[in-house]
């Protein structure tokens, strides 16, 4: 089966603009759009879409009873126009992104205009209503217990986003107390993600280590370890044949690899041994935490690939390369809801921090640090069906005289995609994705 065709250009079926006031009117932009870009990353807190626009005074329609003209003044767009967006890729069994009503794309920002006086080329820049509400919205309330529970809170309730979008969250462990202290609600997310432990985990294990993002399905709160726990969702191979081989859902077109190892950063941030000091204000002392991969993390952890997370030599990995200081929150917020019930639960365990931060919060940056220790960038033929957070299984062939090589059982394996870029022109529809995974070797498919 050749491959050729599923990079054909793909389908816009919507494009479709509203005025933001007047009467809501629109304009189809299907035919003036050359280039669209569809984004997703775990590291981002919102989806967006960015769109070429190359129009000469078009119009389904006139506009006010106005002659057909440039769009940006006729329209107008001024910004926080709504858009209904519908794409669509070339896969044989075709995928749909669709941005509708309560996820529809708003336009953030026109920029680099390029006029003239028979085209105009622009770019717009389009965020979703919660991207827009994040800067209208503060977290105020006081919040107990538990923390998946919560985040969900302050996305869905009334005083947080109030976003109509689905909330897929990993169940938490350990409760935290907390006061939003007029915090924007994706910071109080992104916050509350490191703090996090999956509900199946062990505190002082490596499980800690929470991801806060936006996919096309809705807001995530997953677990890192969960996440690399999932099974691949698509097997790609890249090879010079023209044909997909049995077993493998697509070939790679093309792939660079933007990190391997860096060992200097790698000390630098401490990824493989830290020291943290933990000092306790209500009784005037401090504890000291040591954290290595060897004694908290080996077999603890869901790793990408088949080797251990031990894979750097001894004389570098053991020793401490950074020290991070940290304040214990004793005595404050404890639970119960009125001030009688709060002495009463501070009176059972004064000497007890709120949260358990000498286990967790190292936990947490040594597994952040640690998942994006190889990172590889992909571009395959267009595939609508990936999201940010999926893993997928990619095969690299081996380096050797052999023409009969097999695959390179190190850097092939089982990739978590870390962002992924959607990208439908008029001649072609490719997908990019940026992979990642903490370890060297191939598992099983």
């Amino acid at each position: 089966m050749a491959n050729n065709s599923s990079t054909r250009n793909g389908s816009i079926n919507q494009f479709q603009l509203f005025q933001a006031k007047d009467n809501g009117e629109s304009v189809d932009f299907s035919s003036a759009a050359p280039d669209i870009r569809y984004y997703e990353s775990v590291l981002s807190n919102s989806i967006s879409l960015t769109s070429t626009i190359v129009e000469t005074g078009f119009s389904d329609k006139n506009l006010n009873g106005k002659q057909p003209s440039g769009i940006i003044d006729s329209l107008p767009i001024r910004g926080g126009e709504q858009c209904f967006i519908e794409i669509e890729d070339n896969q044989p069994q075709k995928n749909k992104l669709k941005f509708k009503n309560d996820n529809s794309f708003y336009v953030n920002r026109v920029r680099d205009i390029d006029p003239g006086t028979q085209k105009d080329l622009y770019f717009i820049d389009f965020c979703t209503r919660e991207f827009i509400a994040n800067e209208q919205s503060r977290v105020v309330s006081r919040y107990n217990g538990n923390i998946s529970e919560n985040v969900s809170k302050i996305l869905k309730d009334n005083l947080g986003l109030k976003t109509q979008k689905d909330v897929d969250f990993d169940e938490t462990a350990i409760p935290y107390n907390f006061i939003g202290n007029y915090r924007k609600p994706f910071y109080v997310c992104t916050w509350l993600a490191s703090k996090s432990v999956p509900s199946l985990g062990n505190s002082s294990g490596g499980t800690a280590g929470y991801l806060f993002y936006e996919t096309y399905d809705g807001f995530k709160f997953k677990s890192i370890d969960k996440l690399f726990e999932q099974n691949p969702v698509k097997k790609y191979l890249y090879t010079n044949s023209a044909d997909i081989l049995p077993g493998y859902d697509d070939k790679i077109l093309n792939y660079t690899i933007e990190r391997d190892i860096d060992l200097q950063q790698n000390l630098t941030l401490g990824t493989y041994s830290n020291r943290s000091i933990f000092f306790d204000f209500y009784n005037m002392n401090y504890k000291v935490r040591n954290f290595n991969v060897d004694e908290n993390q080996k077999e603890k952890i869901k790793n990408a690939g088949s080797e251990d997370i031990t894979y750097v030599a001894d004389e570098f990995r053991t020793p401490i390369s950074r020290m991070m200081n940290h304040i214990l929150d004793v005595g404050t917020l404890p639970n119960g809801k009125n001030v009688k019930s709060q002495l009463k639960d501070w009176k059972n365990r004064p000497g007890d921090a709120t949260f358990d931060a000498t286990n967790t919060m190292v936990q947490s940056i040594m597994r952040y640090n640690q998942m994006f220790t190889i990172k590889i960038n992909i571009i395959i033929a267009g595939d609508f069906s990936l999201r940010a957070g999926d893993l997928i299984h990619c095969d690299f062939p081996e380096l050797s005289t052999d023409i009969n090589a097999g695959m390179n059982k190190q850097s092939s394996g089982i990739y978590m995609i870390a962002s992924l870029c959607h990208r439908i022109t008029t001649s072609d529809t490719f997908t990019s994705l940026t992979l990642v995974r903490d370890t060297f070797g191939r598992k099983p498919f």
